[in-house]
């Protein structure tokens, strides 16, 4: 699977936790792929959730956000969030444009949070740069399987 989202908007997202450190291209393609699958697999459960209510269209509610932000206040562009929320729902599913912005801003979140827990792993391994491994190892620490 090829990561859908270009590589600036999530290095924004990084950078802005950053505080000095320096960002490996290693580090932001990790963060990319992670957003995309977390996003493929959100857009499941909203159609889960909208063919349970007998709708062919996801919804902002469906992601679990009644007020969408504005767009131009997200870093992640909705185009390539569009195409992510496609990647493992039948194309029987429309995407409402409020249900897009959603998303966006749920993986934003996301990619903060991950993001800020990347910043505090270099730091602590006392490096000046953020890698992958402090990418992964966030998952580990969060998530561990």
């Amino acid at each position: 699977m090829s990561v859908e989202l270009p590589f600036a908007p999530v290095d924004s997202i990084i950078r802005r936790h950053a505080d000095g450190l320096r960002v490996s291209a290693d580090a932001t393609t990790e963060l990319a792929g992670r957003i995309q699958f977390h996003g493929a697999q959100l857009a499941v459960n909203a159609a889960e959730r909208a063919n349970r209510d007998g709708r062919k269209t996801l919804m902002a509610e469906d992601f679990d956000v009644h007020e969408p932000p504005a767009k131009n206040d997200l870093t992640l562009p909705i185009a390539p969030v569009d195409r992510i929320a496609r990647l493992e729902i039948e194309n029987r599913y429309l995407v409402s444009m409020d249900a897009r912005v959603a998303l966006a801003s749920v993986l934003e979140t996301y990619a903060d949070d991950v993001a800020a827990g990347a910043v505090i792993l270099a730091r602590h391994a006392d490096r000046r740069t953020i890698t992958d491994r402090d990418v992964e190892t966030y998952f580990q620490l969060v998530s561990p399987e």
